[in-house]
C-alpha cells in the first residue's frame, strides 16, 4: 500500500471518530442507573424476604405448645419490623383458619429509582405447618 493509497483512505474514516466514545458513555451510564437502583431496590425486597421466613417461623412457634395467642403473634411480628427496616404503619391481621394460625401482612414502600419513585408491595400470609395447640 502506498503512501497516496492511506491518505485517500483516511477521510473515509472522518465520519466515525467519536462512536466508541458515545457508546462508552452510554454503557458506563446503564451500568451506573443499574446500580443506583439495585442499590435502593435489593435491600428493601432482600429485608422483605428473611421476614416472610421470620412470619412463618413465628407462627410455627405459636401453634406448637404450649401455644400462643393472636395477639402474641401480632406483637412479635410489629416488634420485628424494626429489625427489618420496615414501615411501621404495617397492617398485621392474625387469625385461625381451619385449625392453623394464619398471619397476614400488608405494608408499601417507596423505593426512589431514577426517574420515578416504585411502590414496592409487600403482601404475604403466613399459614402454620401444624395444628393449633389445643389448651
Amino acid at each position: 500500500m502506498t503512501v497516496a493509497q492511506r491518505e485517500h483512505r483516511a477521510p473515509s474514516k472522518r465520519g466515525e471518530r467519536g462512536g466508541s466514545r458515545l457508546n462508552f458513555i452510554i454503557i458506563v451510564l446503564v451500568i451506573v442507573l443499574g446500580g443506583y437502583s439495585a442499590y435502593h431496590y435489593v435491600p428493601i425486597a432482600y429485608n422483605a424476604y428473611l421476614f416472610k421466613d421470620y412470619m412463618q417461623e413465628t407462627v410455627n412457634k405459636a401453634a406448637y405448645p404450649p401455644g400462643q395467642t393472636n395477639e402474641w403473634v401480632a406483637s412479635q411480628l410489629r416488634s420485628a419490623a424494626k429489625d427489618y427496616n420496615l414501615p411501621a404503619n404495617m397492617q398485621v391481621n392474625v387469625q385461625n383458619e381451619e385449625g392453623r394460625i394464619a398471619a397476614h401482612v400488608q405494608w408499601t414502600q417507596e423505593v426512589q429509582l431514577p426517574g420515578f419513585a416504585y411502590d414496592y408491595k409487600f403482601d404475604h400470609t403466613a399459614r402454620s405447618s401444624g395444628f393449633i395447640n389445643p389448651k
